[in-house]
């Protein structure tokens, strides 16, 4: 379910109607859209890449030095069964790329996570922290633009202004078009990815 603009607010941006694109499908565009920016700025989130289990401590890994501090509750999410959900971190392995808690599961080696999975301090992930902030609202509209033309463009070409076809909107330049808008929220680290 997308957080940081509506269904309907896309839809009165591309002027179409509900019986023509359904709600859950352009619920499908703007979370692509979502799923593209959030991940850019700053949060109090961190990917997992690994965890391992010693002695009734889950240790887990992070891309990118956290700042998870002893006592926080952190949820993480796309890991494991007896992994993902609310924890508290405890203070056994407390260094930049890598926090533990407590668990009752059993000892296993060090467990690679592909695609990674996601540790944030409950109630501040992106969507949540950006949620009422128009420059990401409007940057998130404009993705969301760009992919919904994409998709329904005849041959996958959109029209410029200019009236000449722009086959490459889709590419790595998607979100240096709403750079301005997001700048200063931007990872800093994340950019380096």
């Amino acid at each position: 379910m997308p957080s940081i603009i509506t269904a309907s607010q896309l839809r009165s941006v591309l002027g179409v109607s509900s019986s023509l694109y359904s709600d859950a499908y352009l619920d499908g565009i703007i979370n692509s859209a979502e799923g593209t920016l959030l991940p850019l700025l700053e949060a109090y989130t961190n990917k997992v890449t690994g965890y391992k289990i010693i002695g009734g401590q889950c240790v887990i890994y992070t891309q990118l030095p956290n700042m998870f501090v002893e006592g926080q509750t952190v949820t993480i999410a796309g890991v494991a069964t007896g992994i993902n959900g609310t924890q508290t971190v405890t203070d056994l392995y407390l260094r930049p790329y890598s926090f533990s808690f407590a668990t009752n599961e059993a000892d296993i080696a060090l467990q690679p996570i592909i695609p990674a999975g996601d540790a944030y301090i409950s109630g501040k992930t992106a969507s949540v922290l950006y949620a009422a902030d128009p420059d990401i609202e409007n940057a998130v509209t404009i993705i969301s633009v760009e992919i919904f033309q994409s998709i329904t463009a005849a041959g996958g070409q959109i029209e410029g202004v200019d009236f000449q076809p722009t086959p490459y909107r889709m590419g790595r330049s998607l979100t240096s078009r709403v750079y301005s808008l997001i700048a200063k929220y931007v990872e800093v680290g994340s950019i380096a990815q």
